[in-house]
């Protein structure tokens, strides 16, 4: 098994597992949740630059709800720069798996990438498939067991998929390698695309614009250095914001909260024990 084990503060309610080897996939991480309390959970999530898909293993109940309440319970998805998403469930045992927008779009066909999807059941994409998929991790003794049982069937779907166009993946990778500071002018011309087909391509195929893009992953990248620790002022000069209120202005528009709430989130405090790999532990 890979690390699994507890952070400070809110990530001490949980029991984390992750996988013990890096996936076949390039662009998907999963970590396995269990509760360490059969008390009432109240999660508000903070916006990440993913499609991130719950899939609830154990006998409590999780229910993933949106801001337009939307509510899923069983097999939740949760699209790209959904807003105001909560979670909610009592003993919660749980795999959560991480998609790139790209990847996302081949395993799930696209459907989550319509504008304003928010929180939608990964069985009204996939069927019954995603039926049959939960009763096998349910079934299986351990949680490598279940890591290879969800690698193997988003693997399947993924090469089964529609592919985005290659100058979409591109420009997504740039924008998330930059943190979101090149402009899309310059993505385009990268590209060898206009501006304008850039624009619908992008968004037709994942969901959101590409500056909207560029607006998720450098919002991420600020909230993870105010979860590290950061003033605020400090973060905005060094992640492309123009002061500290645009910051406080994005922080609001992604999370609902303030910066300062935004710095003591549950939902990040996980994050440098269930998506270290990832890659996303804010600098020092």
């Amino acid at each position: 098994m890979g690390s699994a084990g507890q952070d400070q503060g809110a990530a001490s309610l949980w029991d984390i597992a992750t996988p013990s080897r890096r996936g076949r996939l390039p662009g998907v991480s999963m970590a396995g949740f269990r509760a360490r309390t059969t008390d009432a959970v109240d999660l508000g999530v903070v916006p990440y630059p993913a499609v991130t898909v719950a899939l609830e293993l154990g006998d409590g109940a999780l229910a993933v709800e949106d801001a337009d309440g939307r509510r899923q319970s069983g097999g939740a998805v949760v699209g790209l720069a959904s807003v105001g998403v909560r979670g909610r469930g009592r003993d919660i045992e749980c795999l959560q798996v991480r998609l790139s927008p790209s990847v996302a779009h081949a395993v799930l066909g696209g459907g989550c990438a319509e504008p304003g999807a928010g929180v939608v059941s990964l069985e009204d994409l996939w069927g019954r498939e995603a039926v049959r998929l939960q009763e096998r991790l349910r079934a299986a003794g351990s949680w490598e067991a279940r890591f290879a049982l969800a690698e193997a069937a988003l693997l399947g779907r993924y090469e089964a998929g529609p592919a985005v166009d290659p100058e979409v993946a591109f420009v997504w990778g740039r924008t998330a390698a930059s943190h979101g500071a090149v402009r899309v002018e310059r993505l385009a011309d990268e590209a060898g695309w206009s501006r304008k087909r850039l624009w619908s391509r992008f968004r037709s195929q994942l969901g959101i614009t590409p500056k909207r893009a560029a607006q998720l992953v450098r919002f991420d990248h600020a909230a993870h250095r105010l979860a590290a620790g950061h003033g605020a002022a400090r973060v905005a000069a060094e992640t492309g914001y123009t002061d500290q209120s645009h910051l406080y202005r994005d922080v609001k528009a992604f999370a609902g909260v303030t910066p300062t709430a935004v710095a003591a989130a549950p939902w990040l405090a996980v994050d440098d024990v269930a998506w270290a790999a990832d890659g996303h532990r804010a600098e020092s």
